[in-house]
C-alpha cells in the first residue's frame, strides 16, 4: 500500500464514508473512490463492504488495520516534524563557543531562543583554536567566537561585537584612558587568546607597557583574581559583566579597544533554518547588549 492509500483508508475507516472521507482529506469524492479502488487492486481484495449505507472494514482490513494506524501515526508525526523544522523549532544544535561567551552572550541568546523553540542543544566552551579543530572534525555545528581569522573550509559570519575593560576593586574612572595604565600592575590575557593578542598590539601601538605580574588565558579567571585581591585585570566587557560582584568596579577604556564576535560554520554548509534562525538570535542579543551598555 501507498501512504495515499493509507490515508484514504483511514479516512474511511473514521468516517464511515467515501464522501465524508473525501472532505477529511480534502479531495473530491470521486478522487477518493479512485484511490480506493487502485489500493484494493493492488492488494487483491477488498477494504470494505457496504452495510446499511456504511462502509464497513473488511475481515482483511480489520487484520491489517492495527499495522496501517501504527504507519497512519508516524506519518502524522514525520509531518509534524516536518512542520517545526521548517518553522524552525525544532532540531539538534550543537554550539562551540569561547569561555568568556559562554558566561554572558550565549546563554542570554539561547534563553530568547528557548520559549519559542524545541530545539535541544550540546553547549562546549573551548579556546579558539580548538574551537576551528572541532568544528573542522564536525563535532560542532556553529562557532561563536572572537577569532576573526579566515580558516580554509569556513565561513565566518559576523553578529556583533564587545570591547575591553578595566576590573577592578577600588574605584576607578569611567572611562579609563589608557595612558593611565602605563607601569600600573595588571593581571593580562595572554597573548596566545586573540582576545590577548588585540589588547597587546592595541596597547604596544599606543606606546603604553603594562606591569604584568599576572598572565591569565580565560577572562573569568582573570575576574576571580580581582575578586580575591590579586590585582587589576584587564577583560573583555561580557565577562565582567557577568562576574561583577558587589565592591567591584567595571570601566570601559578610553579609547576603546572593539573585540569583534563572529559566528563560524563550514563553507559547505547551507544551514537549517533552525541554524540562521540560531544565529539571527545571537546577532540580535550583541545587539541588545550593545544599546543597554553603549561604549564610551
Amino acid at each position: 500500500m501507498r501512504l495515499r492509500h493509507i490515508e484514504v483508508f483511514e479516512a474511511i475507516r473514521q468516517a464511515g464514508s467515501l464522501t465524508q472521507a473525501a472532505a477529511l482529506l480534502n479531495i473530491s469524492q470521486p478522487a477518493a473512490s479512485k484511490i480506493l479502488a487502485h489500493a484494493e487492486a493492488q492488494l487483491g481484495f477488498k477494504l470494505f463492504d457496504r452495510v446499511k449505507g456504511r462502509l464497513v472494514p473488511t475481515r482483511e482490513a480489520e487484520i491489517l488495520t492495527p499495522q496501517i494506524s501504527q504507519l497512519g501515526q508516524d506519518l502524522a508525526h514525520v509531518r509534524r516534524l516536518a512542520a517545526n523544522l521548517r518553522q524552525g523549532r525544532q532540531g539538534h544544535l550543537r554550539i562551540g563557543c569561547a569561555p568568556a561567551i559562554g558566561l554572558g552572550l550565549l546563554p542570554m541568546a539561547i534563553q530568547r531562543f528557548h520559549p519559542g523553540s524545541q530545539a535541544s542543544f550540546k553547549i562546549s566552551t573551548l579556546h579558539s583554536p580548538d574551537l576551528v579543530a572541532a568544528l573542522h572534525a564536525q563535532e560542532l555545528d556553529l562557532i561563536v567566537t572572537f577569532d576573526n581569522h579566515d580558516h580554509p573550509g569556513l565561513r565566518r559570519i559576523p553578529i556583533g561585537a564587545t570591547e575591553l575593560a578595566y576590573l577592578s576593586l577600588t574605584p576607578a574612572p569611567d572611562p579609563v584612558p589608557l595612558t593611565q595604565l602605563a607601569d600600573r600592575p595588571v593581571i593580562a590575557l595572554d597573548t596566545r587568546d586573540q582576545v590577548g593578542t588585540v589588547m597587546d598590539q592595541t596597547l604596544r601601538q599606543a606606546g603604553i607597557e603594562l606591569d604584568t605580574r599576572i598572565i591569565v588565558q580565560t577572562h573569568y579567571v582573570a575576574c576571580s583574581l580581582v575578586e580575591a585581591g590579586c590585582g587589576d585585570a584587564i577583560v573583555d566587557m561580557l565577562t565582567g559583566r557577568a562576574m561583577l560582584k558587589p565592591g567591584m568596579t567595571l570601566s570601559h577604556l578610553d579609547p576603546p579597544i572593539p573585540i569583534p564576535i563572529h559566528v563560524m560554520a563550514h563553507a559547505s554548509d547551507p544551514l537549517s533554518l533552525l541554524h540562521r534562525d540560531f544565529i539571527d538570535c545571537l546577532e540580535q542579543v550583541c545587539h541588545t547588549l550593545h544599546e543597554t551598555h553603549p561604549s564610551g
